[in-house]
C-alpha cells in the first residue's frame, strides 16, 4: 500500500472543532421515533398497578388504588431500555469520488456522528461498523468520547478500498441477540447488499440512507463518455450517465421489505430532509414495531 492511497479529510485543529460543532448541531435537530419498552420495572413512566406480593418495597405502594379496592397494590413503571443503534458506514472508494464540493463519504461521516450523538441523547448505545476492507468494528457504547475517537478514525480513508457491505450485513445478523436499530450509510453501489439487508429487516428495525452524487443522476449535454470504476478499476463506456445502479429496483425492494429508505444528495441541504424522515418514522411507530 503506497502512502498516496490514503487521504485525511482534515488535520487542521480549527476545522476539526468546526466539524464536531456541525455534527452536534445536526444531532440536536434530530428527533427519532420512540421505541417504547415492553418491559416493566422501576423505571420513569407509570405502566400499571398490581397486587402486592411479599417482598415488594413499601415505597412503591399505590395508595390510591389500595384505598379504592381495599387490597394492597404496587405501582410499576416502564424500564427505560432502548434499542442499540448500529451504524454501518460504507468506506469504499466509490464513496470518495465526487463532482460537487462534498463527497458522499464526507457526508456519511457527518451523518454517522450526528446520528450517534442523537442516539446517545436517547440513552441508546451506539455501535460502528465499517463496510469496506478496513477492520472497523466497535460494539455498542454510551461514551461520547469514544464516538469522537471513531469519527476521527473515519475521517482517514483510502481511495482504493472495495465495498464489503453485503458481507458486513451477513456477519452482523447472528451477532444481534436483541432487537436493534440498524442504519446503513452507503451509496448502495453493491446490489448484493440488498438481500442481506432485507433479511436483517425481518427481525430488526432497518434504515437505509443512500447518498448520491449529482453526477450519478445523469450528465446533461453529454453524449458517450468513457470512465473508470473507482473500486475495481474497470473501464466503462456510457451514454450521458454512469451505469450500474438500478435506483427503481433498490427503492422497490427496500419498500417491500419495510426498510425505511432515504436518498440524500451531496449538493443539497440534508438537515430538513433528515429531520422530517425520522419524525415521520416516529409518527408511524417504526421504532417500536
Amino acid at each position: 500500500m503506497t502512502p498516496n492511497q490514503y487521504r485525511l479529510e482534515s488535520i487542521d485543529t480549527l476545522d476539526t472543532r468546526q466539524f464536531v460543532m456541525a455534527v452536534r448541531r445536526l444531532a440536536d435537530s434530530l428527533s427519532f421515533g420512540t421505541d417504547a419498552s415492553p418491559y416493566v420495572g422501576t423505571g420513569v413512566e407509570y405502566a400499571q398497578s398490581r397486587l402486592y406480593e411479599p417482598g415488594d418495597p413499601v415505597r412503591a405502594m399505590d395508595w390510591r388504588v389500595t384505598a379504592r379496592t381495599q387490597k394492597y397494590h404496587i405501582r410499576e413503571y416502564e424500564t427505560p431500555r432502548r434499542m442499540p443503534v448500529y451504524l454501518i458506514v460504507d468506506t469504499s472508494a466509490s464513496m470518495t469520488v465526487h463532482s460537487s464540493a462534498r463527497s458522499k463519504y464526507a457526508l456519511a461521516v457527518h451523518l454517522a456522528g450526528s446520528l450517534a450523538f442523537a442516539s446517545l441523547d436517547r440513552i441508546s448505545p451506539v455501535a460502528l461498523i465499517g463496510a469496506g476492507e478496513r477492520d472497523i468494528r466497535y460494539t455498542p457504547r454510551l461514551s461520547r468520547d469514544r464516538i469522537l475517537e471513531w469519527l476521527h478514525q473515519l475521517r482517514t480513508y483510502r481511495v482504493d478500498e472495495k465495498t464489503r457491505l453485503a458481507r458486513r450485513l451477513v456477519e452482523l445478523g447472528p451477532s444481534l441477540l436483541n432487537r436493534s436499530l440498524v442504519i446503513v450509510l452507503s451509496d448502495l453501489n453493491e446490489p448484493d447488499a440488498i438481500d442481506p439487508l432485507k433479511k436483517l429487516a425481518q427481525h430488526h428495525d432497518c434504515v437505509a440512507i443512500q447518498l448520491r452524487d449529482p453526477a450519478e443522476d445523469g450528465l446533461r449535454g453529454v453524449g458517450f463518455l468513457r470512465g473508470q470504476e473507482a473500486e475495481t478499476g474497470q473501464m466503462f463506456v456510457s451514454r450521458g450517465r454512469r451505469p450500474g445502479v438500478d435506483q427503481l429496483w433498490i427503492q422497490s425492494e427496500l419498500r417491500r421489505a419495510r426498510v425505511d429508505h432515504l436518498v440524500l444528495r451531496t449538493d443539497e441541504p440534508v438537515t430538513r430532509k433528515l429531520r422530517h424522515f425520522f419524525r415521520a418514522r416516529g409518527r408511524s411507530g417504526r421504532g417500536a414495531r
